[in-house]
């Protein structure tokens, strides 16, 4: 199993060092320790479940993520995850491969359905009811998928129309980056993830419930004839990893038995640093054991 960074609260540092050096020096630990892939989240404000002060920075993904590119050289780099409502998907797809060519090959577009209505009203950005989202995220798939082709015709859907799918230069990856979809919702999340990723997220909830979860999406890899096997099941959340390592490590051991192959943790207290450079020592190479 692998240990994913995903770097939640900009504030965690306080005022003891500037907020972009704070990111910098977390990146270059993951990168430098074994972590495989380094995640931040993509909101417009800070949500309450991370803090209740919406005005705690924020900082725009993708602008961060060409930063964090160019300051490491191992690390997996994407957003847990993109709403299908923040960016037209043409642009969407040209953002996320200047992001895999700058990075020498190391994007990933992670995606989902949105949720936080409270940042679509307050920068005006259209909140379309849940149906439609899922709609809007099947087409950006879609689009995303054309526009890293060799395929530069029109794409005509029924809430997004482009008269070209061009995207120049290609993206490194080819097909294109790799597609994580987060969500567990049973009859439209899990069933796009069967159609169309190569990867899943889900939240640590139980080995119990993560195990069903995955039944379901095997049950919808049989009906769309996906391979089941070829798509990464990845989890976020769980114990707190340094609060006690060994305690953590039996959890994961078990999440590892049904198959999950990443887990993401993030820093917490004062000192994320530390946290990365700690986890690097004492989490990285028992997970890899797993």
């Amino acid at each position: 199993m692998k240990l994913a960074i995903h770097y939640s609260n900009f504030v965690l540092a306080g005022d003891r060092a500037p907020l972009a050096q704070t990111l910098a020096d977390v990146a270059r630990a993951a990168d430098q320790g074994g972590v495989a892939q380094m995640t931040l989240m993509d909101h417009y404000l800070q949500i309450e479940p991370v803090s209740p002060r919406a005005e705690d920075p924020m900082l725009e993904g993708y602008t961060t993520l060409g930063y964090l590119a160019g300051l490491t050289t191992n690390l997996t780099l994407g957003l847990l995850v993109t709403g299908v409502t923040y960016r037209h998907p043409g642009l969407l797809a040209k953002i996320v491969a200047t992001l895999d060519v700058l990075s020498g090959g190391r994007a990933q577009l992670g995606l989902g359905a949105a949720w936080y209505e409270r940042e679509h009203r307050a920068l005006g950005v259209p909140y379309p009811p849940t149906a439609e989202r899922f709609e809007r995220l099947e087409e950006a798939i879609q689009i995303c998928r054309q526009m890293w082709s060799d395929d530069d015709g029109p794409f005509a859907g029924k809430h997004y129309r482009l008269a070209e799918t061009m995207c120049y230069p290609r993206p490194v990856q080819q097909p294109g980056p790799r597609l994580l979809i987060g969500g567990m919702g049973e009859q439209k999340t899990l069933r796009l993830v069967a159609r169309y990723a190569d990867a899943c997220n889900l939240f640590a909830v139980g080995q119990a419930e993560v195990g069903r979860k995955l039944e379901i999406l095997q049950q919808h890899c049989a009906t769309e004839g996906t391979d089941y096997d070829r798509i990464e099941k990845t989890i976020i959340g769980g114990p707190p990893a340094l609060a006690d390592p060994d305690a953590f490590l039996r959890e994961m051991e078990g999440y590892a038995k049904l198959g999950i192959a990443q887990v993401w943790n993030g820093p917490a207290g004062p000192d994320p640093v530390a946290w990365v450079e700690q986890a690097a020592t004492q989490v990285v190479p028992r997970l890899a054991e797993l």
